[in-house]
């Protein structure tokens, strides 16, 4: 597996797999909640800031994507999960910011906390709805030093 900055030709990639990821870890969503943020996300993903998971052949398999110490997201393809491609994309971020990352985590998506507890994030709060006033809780998580 491979690391690279991800470019505005990889945003398509980048949305197949965060659709994967979400069809495997967020049945929770409703129908319509899905459909308005995947929009959020295919708008938003051509500019982001993302290091992009690749394959030994080139084939993108996950993609974070940071503010400072803050992972805004963290997707990795169904297909890859277990595979270390969230870890390694976790270790990167950690290096490059240079300090203890910071995570909001979706409480429903099952694998989403006990990933982040298992790389020593510990819980800093909680929060009944998303950054968008949809009612799907957050754990708020920080790395530990």
């Amino acid at each position: 597996m491979m690391l690279r900055p991800a470019t505005p030709a990889d945003a398509d990639a980048a949305l197949a797999i965060w659709r994967s990821a979400v069809d495997a870890t967020h049945g929770f969503l409703a129908p319509e909640d899905r459909a308005a943020i995947e929009a959020e996300v295919a708008a938003f993903l051509p500019e982001a800031p993302m290091v992009l998971a690749c394959t030994e052949d080139g084939t993108p398999c996950g993609f974070l994507i940071r503010d400072g110490a803050k992972v805004e997201a963290l997707f990795v393809a169904a297909e890859s999960h277990g595979r270390g491609v969230g870890s390694a994309l976790l270790r990167h971020a950690r290096e490059a910011a240079g300090e203890p990352l910071e995570v909001d985590a979706n409480l429903q998506a099952d694998n989403a906390l006990p990933f982040y507890l298992a790389h020593g994030f510990i819980e800093t709060g909680r929060s009944e709805r998303d950054a968008q006033g949809r009612p799907y809780p957050l754990v708020h998580l920080r790395q530990g030093a």
